[in-house]
């Protein structure tokens, strides 16, 4: 027998991505080359000689690991849909959800009420949308992972077990009601944890945010809780030898103190610990200096910590397609918000109603939803391409008066612009008069991993999943050289370290063995469009959706997902039980 033609004997790869820069991740510097994927793994890098099934020509792209976002919320979304964007379209290739300790599961069947109307206030998901699209086929937290395991979607996920669910579960109203546990409460939440994390979440999570209310304004069953019971929630990681926990701090107070109680958690679970580190429009301007300092403190001591940072401001988004606007609490305004856009917009413009709304007040039981409507005025007209570093001078309350109007005034001329589809943003943190400095500063600490995109929540006030793409076309390619940020570090930043920050270390490197999670990226071309609203979600429920140009192709588990930002249909994503280790 011969032993065949040369074409049969010529390595066959399911993909070669062809004469790219290569930046594995680490840090170093790119290097032009090949990447070969088959059966989802990355076997081959530099010169390849064998062929792909499909070949992808990345000749003066780059050639980056799939993107990791830590801190999203897509804990519904991945329940009533298959795509998880905005992510997804940001070449982020595995999510990590259920953070700030709220989440789906556990969850008894009469208590589905108590986390809907939570995730309602905390995270901005209609409650339509959720009574609508969950399938609740769970009540604890191994039976939601194994809902997600039967799950196909465009990429990876990984779930953490939400505090306040937990406390919900085991204490009933009393934990709704933020009672303090008994003894036996702490046992059973020790448990819970243990449990969940031995069937697979990737920690546990919590929030202090007094932010952080149902849409009534009550606040979150995990604010306020006793040190013991966080410290029941760490010795149930300890138990399980295995598990991150994620933290929201108190957003105001001691900051000093605030560290002192999340460096007690990380010592008593001995696990690594993760939190939330902005730099607040009010109270203490060098808050989060002083929690860097003790960050690095604590590190030097072996205690393993980051601060999870956003590396532009974190952006409140205003409209009338949107959840909130200057009139959206006000009497007038409520009678007609039910209208389609275009009624609501012809309403505006009527000079009787006009009179109405500059005349009247808001009115809510929520001081936070009150408080939102108030700083309207502190917004930003939003532009295409966004602007993340607003001119201070091109403030809402600035241009009223230069215009000799009352805020109240300009708003409605502002509000009806582009047929009510204009978008106004806010700069709620990491922002001063225009300076971006701390954000840039947290971004490149050693001790701080890349997060925060809450992809999956906020659907009608906030589209932060996009970070990836303004990060490496603002503080990468556009950035003055002085400041800019070079591309392997912010590479790096992207995927490498926030993969090990919760344990998956299969992914966030191009190296032989390695997860096959790829992006082919026109740095020259990429481009960050604005937020658009859709009607998709389940009932018709709105979201805001964000795209960007420059992304050639992204893989995911060693399959195209998208090509040129359109989603190939393909559906590769499952849930990832538990921390990987390195091939």
């Amino acid at each position: 027998m011969t032993g065949g033609t040369q074409e049969d004997r010529v390595t066959r790869y399911d993909i070669v991505i062809r004469g790219g820069e290569i930046h594995n991740g680490s840090g170093r510097p790119g290097r032009v080359g090949d990447v070969a994927i088959r059966d989802g793994l990355i076997v081959a890098l530099d010169q390849v000689e064998g062929r792909g099934v499909e070949e992808i020509d990345a000749a003066g792209c780059i050639v980056t690991p799939g993107f990791i976002d830590v801190h999203t919320h897509y804990d519904g979304q991945a329940m009533w849909e298959n795509t998880l964007a905005p992510s997804s379209n940001h070449g982020v290739t595995t999510v990590v959800m259920g953070n700030c300790g709220v989440g789906f599961a556990p969850c008894r069947p009469d208590q589905h009420d108590m986390l809907v109307e939570l995730m309602e206030g905390v995270e901005d998901v209609p409650e339509i949308v959720m009574t609508t699209g969950l399938p609740w086929n769970w009540e604890t937290f191994p039976d939601y992972l194994d809902a997600l395991d039967r799950r196909q979607l465009d990429i990876d996920v990984a779930a953490q077990l939400p505090h306040s669910a937990v406390r919900v579960y085991v204490m009933g109203k009393r934990g709704a009601g933020r009672e303090a546990p008994t003894s036996d409460d702490l046992k059973q939440m020790r448990a819970i944890t243990a449990e969940a994390i031995r069937s697979g979440a990737i920690g546990v999570s919590t929030s202090r945010n007094i932010l952080h209310r149902t849409k009534a304004g009550e606040m979150a069953p995990s604010l306020f809780s006793d040190k013991d019971e966080l410290l029941a929630l760490a010795e149930g990681l300890r138990d399980a030898g295995a598990g991150v926990f994620q933290m929201i701090p108190q957003v105001t107070g001691n900051a000093a103190e605030e560290f002192a109680l999340m460096r007690c958690i990380a010592e008593t679970s001995g696990r690594p610990l993760a939190f939330s580190l902005l730099q607040m429009q009010t109270g203490d301007p060098g808050a989060w200096q002083q929690s860097l300092a003790l960050l690095a403190d604590a590190v030097a001591d072996g205690v393993t910590m980051r601060a999870q940072v956003f590396p532009r401001p974190v952006g409140f988004l205003y409209g009338l397609d949107l959840s909130f606007h200057y009139f959206t609490l006000h009497p007038s305004y409520k009678a007609i918000a039910h209208l389609p856009l275009t009624d609501r917009v012809a309403a505006l413009r009527d000079p009787d109603m006009r009179a109405r709304l500059i005349a009247e007040q808001p009115s809510s039981s929520n001081e936070v939803e009150l408080a939102l409507c108030k700083q309207f005025k502190y917004a930003f007209p939003m532009g295409d391409p966004p602007n993340y570093a607003p001119d201070a001078a091109d403030q809402i309350a600035r241009r009223a008066a230069g215009l000799g109007l009352s805020v109240p005034e300009y708003a409605l001329d502002l509000l009806v612009g582009d047929e009510g589809r204009a978008i106004f943003f806010l700069p709620g943190a990491n922002y001063r008069d225009g300076n971006l400095d701390a954000a840039r500063t947290m971004a490149r600490d050693p001790n701080t991993v890349l997060g925060l995109g809450d992809g999956g929540a906020h659907y009608g006030m906030i589209c932060d999943a996009s970070y990836p793409t303004s990060y490496l076309q603002s503080w990468v390619r556009d950035a003055p050289p002085a400041t800019a940020i070079p591309l392997p570090e912010a590479i790096r930043s992207l995927a490498w370290e926030p993969a090990l920050s919760v344990g998956l270390e299969d992914r966030g490197r191009l190296e032989l063995g390695h997860r096959a999670d790829v992006n082919v990226i026109d740095l020259k071309a990429l481009r960050l469009h604005a937020p658009t609203t859709a009607h998709d979600l389940p009932a018709g429920g709105r979201r805001l959706r964000q795209r960007a140009d420059g992304y050639v192709a992204t893989v995911a588990g060693g399959v195209v997902t998208y090509r040129n930002g359109e989603h190939t249909g393909a559906l590769p994503g499952r849930l990832v039980r538990g921390a990987r280790s390195a091939p």
